[in-house]
């Protein structure tokens, strides 16, 4: 392996920390509907939990409503069970076949627990790239050890890596911002 795939290694390993926490800050709640909120329900389904949007179609009706429109009929009272005990707060209603899913507005307390949370994702986040730097400059370590590269080309190296690494740590405290300024406007 040589200096090069260590840097590009360590770059995707960053990049996909970045992917996995957008995602897990799309299923922090605003005030406002978001499909994504409810991609961890899972519907049971013919005997099987599956999750929700394999079994209905998911979307946006108003900034504040979600609609669900089953594929299955007999389904839709399993799909609103399913909303309601989970841990979101959410109080599906059905309007023929459709499942509307208003959002309920948040108190300054749980917006408050709500930008708590997304910090303390965006530092899970951290802590991954910040691993994958750690494991980039180990591996150039043990080249330059095993003499297949030279000290100064460490440098350079764990120079770059530093350099991607406050990259995608700035990139980071972007969104934790972009996403606790959403939570907090009324």
């Amino acid at each position: 392996m040589t200096i090069s795939d260590i840097t590009t290694q360590a770059q995707q390993k960053m990049d996909q920390s970045i992917a996995a926490f957008k995602n897990n800050l799309a299923k922090v709640r605003t005030g406002r509907a978001n499909p994504a909120l409810l991609d961890s329900i899972r519907v049971e389904s013919y005997g099987n939990h599956v999750p929700l949007t394999q079994v209905a179609s998911v979307s946006l009706l108003d900034a504040r409503t979600i609609g669900i429109q089953p594929w299955d009929k007999g389904i839709g009272p399993k799909i609103e069970k399913a909303i309601r005990e989970s841990d979101l707060g959410l109080n599906p209603a059905s309007v023929g076949n459709l499942i509307r899913v208003p959002m309920p507005p948040m108190s300054e307390d749980r917006r408050r627990e709500m930008t708590k949370i997304a910090r303390a994702e965006g530092e899970q986040a951290k802590i991954a790239i910040r691993n994958a730097r750690r494991d980039a400059n180990d591996a150039i370590k043990r080249l330059v050890k095993a003499k297949e590269a030279s000290e100064d080309e460490q440098k350079r190296a764990e120079a770059a890596i530093q350099k991607v690494t406050d990259k995608h740590v700035a990139n980071i405290d972007v969104l934790v911002a972009a996403k606790e300024k959403d939570i907090l406007e009324v």
